[in-house]
Order: structure tokens, then C-alpha cells, then sequence
């Protein structure tokens, strides 16, 4: 029996683990590193629940709210002498139609505060709805209308009438 759960999860994390981390990259602004230790912390946790998973309606945005409260927690714990880097390094990951284009997007997410960033990925990335959004943040759904109105204001700030006016800097 305890064969079988392991097969059904090594089919569960094999087909999202993409998802997660696409995700995860969005949600680290590009950063490979972080996204793929995001996605082992988050499969690690749902391996731990699994024998429990089938008390989980939909085991699939289980594993995205997982992934979201991993990234806010990491966040939270990250050392006060850390520094994020004004340039992302070269190695990130691009679409190669237009390279240009998916650093600036990541750059202008990269600004954005954290939990502001998760639910622009959520909402607009994952296309969850405010309440499932809300539900993962553990907010309510006020929250999370006020913080899409707020990061997606402040994206259209960063990013002005021209997303190569932003590319530019």
C-alpha cells in the first residue's frame, strides 16, 4: 500500500512540477536557484502529506498555496544581510521570442513587495479567483482587491506608458 501513495506521488510531482516552477520563478522574480529550492521545499511538504492527500479536494492548487507560503515565509526569514541585486544574472531564464520584454516584466515584479507579488501571480498568472487567492494568503478578500489594486498600480508606475522606457533603465 505505502508503494502505491509513493507511485501516486512521484506522478503528482512530475506532472507539476513545471507548474510549480514557473510559478515559483515568477514569484522570485527570476531568481532559478530560489524557484527550484521553493518547488523541493513545497514537494517535500506535499510527500509529507500525501497519505492525507485525498482529504485534499484538488491536491493541484494545494501544492500552488503550499508554493506561495513557502516563498512568503523564506521572505520573512531571509537574512537582514542579504541584498537583492539591481541586474538579475545572466543565466535567468527568458522567453526566447522576446527576451527583452520577460526581464523587464520580471524586473518590475522584482519590485514589488512580496506579498504584492504573490498575488499578482496568483490572480493574474495561476487566473485564481479573489477568494481562492485570498484563501492561499490566508487574507481576506478585501485584502486582496486592495493589494491588486496597489501592485498593479505601482506596476504600471514602474513600467509607465511604455514597457521599453523601463527596459531602458
Amino acid at each position: 500500500m505505502r508503494a502505491s501513495r509513493t507511485e501516486e506521488f512521484k506522478v503528482f510531482a512530475a506532472g507539476r512540477a513545471g507548474h510549480l516552477f514557473r510559478s515559483a520563478s515568477l514569484l522570485t522574480s527570476g531568481d532559478v536557484h530560489l524557484a527550484e529550492d521553493l518547488v523541493q521545499e513545497t514537494l517535500s511538504r506535499m510527500y509529507v502529506l500525501w497519505g492525507r492527500a485525498r482529504r485534499i479536494d484538488n491536491p493541484a492548487a494545494y501544492a500552488q498555496t503550499v508554493l506561495v507560503r513557502t516563498f512568503l515565509t523564506h521572505r520573512r526569514r531571509r537574512s537582514a544581510s542579504e541584498r537583492p541585486l539591481a541586474e538579475l544574472p545572466e543565466g535567468a531564464p527568458v522567453d526566447p521570442d522576446d527576451p527583452a520584454l520577460r526581464m523587464t516584466l520580471l524586473r518590475a515584479l522584482a519590485q514589488l513587495a512580496p506579498k504584492d507579488r504573490a498575488v499578482v501571480v496568483l490572480r493574474y498568472w495561476e487566473d485564481r479567483s479573489i477568494e481562492e487567492t485570498a484563501a492561499a494568503l490566508q487574507v481576506s478578500p478585501a485584502a486582496v482587491r486592495t493589494r491588486c489594486t496597489r501592485a498593479l498600480g505601482r506596476l504600471r508606475e514602474l513600467l509607465g506608458g511604455s514597457l521599453t522606457e523601463f527596459a531602458a533603465r
